[in-house]
């Protein structure tokens, strides 16, 4: 009977240590918190864990927008109408085209 109970004995042992292989699983609580019921599945949906994913998401966004909220809408509600910009000014004739030909060698 000694040899049957060495034997569960060391199975324990070994399924214990073959669990342990690749280290602790991070959506289960420590050891030494314990496993609350109330908290196990905002746990197994990995509330509280980032894993990149959400930080590339919100970087890749910020990078796309240039930090911009308005975009381009906020650039042509601003702008000026061409009436009141004392800049503008209307399209007309050039005033005179530069030649390099004398009048001496007509």
């Amino acid at each position: 009977m000694a040899d049957r109970e060495f034997e569960l004995e060391q199975e324990q042992e070994a399924a214990a240590e073959a669990a342990s292989i690749g280290g602790r699983v991070s959506s289960e609580p420590k050891p030494a918190e314990g496993g609350l019921d109330e908290s196990r599945p905002l746990v197994e949906a990995g509330q509280g864990e980032a894993e990149g994913f959400e930080e590339s998401e919100r970087a890749l966004i910020e990078h796309a927008s240039h930090g911009d909220e308005h975009a381009a809408r906020r650039a042509i509600e601003d702008a000026p109408d061409v009436a009141d910009d004392r800049r503008a000014v209307g399209a007309g004739e050039p005033d005179a085209e530069h030649s390099s030909e004398r009048l001496d060698d007509r």
